[in-house]
């Protein structure tokens, strides 16, 4: 066996040597069906669903194929739940979530979602032994935990969550199936090895594929070879096997759980950038060999890694410099950080700062602020010169258009979120106040389209803090609106009687102010600023005043209350 293993070593080294690959011997391929195809990707026949991604396995974007028409079906790699997930996750799931509405809500497609929980690894071994806990009462809690989380960043679940712990009978009739094929061996000790000579030159689809990361043992046919079946360790769980008592190894739990819910063709997998390699590669090389087919999966859309600014690493919880998601939630809301994720790409590194969150924060209050001033014109409470309705609708075309545009090629969210902030510009520029109504014919239908159009574009990426739910609005939220209704009316007449010019008596006194009404006006700054202070935004609109509320944090655990609302 040790002889076999070391001159594997030896002709790689003759390669990576420079010498010819026709003067250095190979073993060729005793399945001639897996051998006789190569890497190359082949365009899938089915349905065009109108949009271009970026497959990684082609590294470039292609058109979107799918099997059936309207229908994805999508395998995400979960959580290895050991710990508490930090931002890293959640960029990963937050961008891949903004794809699945993009797709759902403008193509019109549905997406069959399957992920997997990882609730058996080295990892939460060693993480159960130190908290003196059964590896099942850990892995359930941070589960728990990762769905929640999930929750509060608004990310759709999946169709189906499955459990490794619940598939091992699963696993091991796959395993089986991949030696039968005649592409995994298993060993005296009771481990069992997939072969990579097997397949040829099948195996490599992404970049750095061929330098391997494998535990060097000389019970491998090479290198390479990964586990599919690991002999448990003394005081190590473990199920039954025709090779003993053991458990899967980590790439094997994908390909059986996604062959369990979509047999042996898979539209899109997914998953952060790290996984690329050795984890999808290996996922490949097992599915193709246990189906015998030369494409398991037509599309793989990777993620960019999240980086704290300054720092080349990505966030990850081995390198302990992460922020876990609870954390985060109390500084900045849900849609703030999907709205950080919007402004890149899904695909592209991003840096996490204080600095690009505030960015995130500012765009959100932009648009908020929009929509607050356009309810006000509607309303009849906020003058403004004449408006260009025209130039209005135009730019609404061309923001629909542009928005299209971009989210068909490959989701570019950046783009789309670009010129809806444009629109937003425009129509601000027209929402400048008066300080009196001229009697002028007004425009509440167009800014109702803007509004209207922003509002739905905002829920399709999951931001909709700018609205309540249809339904949720209680009778005490709706009482305290009435109240805000109130006081302000009765400051704006309040204010306008203090500001009431005082007229000329004889020649010689001066146009103002009556003096004995300033302290009104003070005590009208002084309760819209006490105001403000509790998420209540008066706005003086001329001779008429709105108000608005913005979301607070009222505890320690990031809890917003209430809704963005303008009166």
């Amino acid at each position: 066996m040790w002889k076999r293993a070391w001159t594997s070593i030896f002709l790689r080294s003759l390669v990576r040597a420079g010498v010819p690959s026709d003067f250095v011997p190979v073993r060729r391929c005793h399945n001639h069906c897996m051998h006789a195809a190569n890497k190359k990707w082949t365009r899938p026949s089915g349905y065009d669903a109108g949009v271009k991604v970026f497959n990684s396995l082609t590294k470039q974007k292609e058109p979107l194929i799918l099997a059936r028409e309207k229908v994805a079906t999508w395998y995400s790699c979960g959580p290895t739940v050991y710990d508490h997930a930090h931002l890293g996750h959640a960029c990963s799931y937050v961008r891949f979530d903004i794809v699945q509405r993009i797709l759902t809500r403008v193509f019109g497609i549905t997406v069959i979602h399957a992920m997997v929980i990882t609730d058996i690894d080295d990892k939460i071994i060693k993480r159960s032994w130190e908290e003196n806990i059964s590896p099942s009462v850990l892995t359930r809690m941070f589960e728990d935990e990762f769905k929640k989380d999930m929750l509060l960043l608004k990310v759709l679940p999946p169709l189906v969550y499955l459990r490794v712990t619940e598939n091992v009978h699963h696993i091991v009739t796959f395993i089986e199936q991949i030696i039968r094929n005649g592409h995994a061996y298993a060993t005296s000790d009771g481990d069992v090895y997939f072969d990579i000579q097997s397949i040829g030159d099948r195996y490599g689809r992404f970049i750095g594929a061929m330098e391997s990361q494998e535990t060097v043992s000389l019970d491998k046919k090479d290198p390479r070879d990964f586990a599919l079946w690991k002999k448990s360790k003394p005081q190590e769980p473990f199920w039954e096997s025709p090779w003993g008592r053991g458990r899967p190894g980590w790439h094997i739990e994908c390909s059986t759980v996604a062959s369990s819910v979509f047999g042996s063709q898979l539209d899109i997998h997914s998953g952060g950038i790290d996984l690329a390699f050795p984890h999808h590669e290996n996922e490949i090389a097992q599915s193709e060999a246990h189906h015998q087919c030369g494409q398991w999966c037509n599309y793989f859309l990777h993620s960019g890694h999240l980086h704290l600014k300054g720092r080349a690493e990505k966030m990850s919880k081995s390198l302990k410099n992460y922020i876990t998601i609870k954390d985060f939630l109390q500084s900045y809301s849900a849609s703030e950080f999907r709205m950080f994720c919007l402004l890149t790409k899904y695909r592209s590194g991003i840096d996490y700062s204080d600095g690009s969150m505030l960015e995130a924060r500012a765009s959100l209050e932009t648009v908020s602020a929009f929509i607050n001033s356009a309810q006000a014109y509607m309303r009849g409470k906020l003058h403004t010169s004449p408006i260009q309705e025209a130039l209005l609708w135009e730019k609404l075309e061309e923001t629909k258009s542009s928005v299209l545009t971009a989210l068909a090629d490959d989701f570019d969210t950046p783009r789309a979120v670009s010129a809806v902030l444009s629109l937003v510009y425009h129509a601000n520029c027209q929402l400048q106040p008066v300080s009196n109504c001229t009697g002028e014919a007004r425009s509440p239908a167009v800014l109702g389209a803007l509004v209207s159009y922003i509002l739905d574009i905002f829920d399709l990426f999951g931001i909709n803090t700018f609205k309540s739910p249809e339904g949720q609005v209680s009778e005490k939220v709706e009482s305290l609106e009435g109240i805000l209704d109130l006081l302000t009316q009765f400051r704006s007449e309040v204010r306008e009687f203090a500001l009431t010019q005082q007229e000329r008596s004889n020649s010689s006194s001066k146009p103002g102010l009556y003096p004995e009404r300033i302290p009104l006006l003070k005590a009208c700054d002084t309760f819209r600023d006490d105001l403000a202070a509790l998420g209540v935004i008066i706005k003086d609109r001329g001779t008429a005043s709105t108000w608005e509320t913005t979301q607070r944090r009222l505890s320690p655990t990031g809890s917003e209350t209430g809704q963005d609302a303008s009166h």
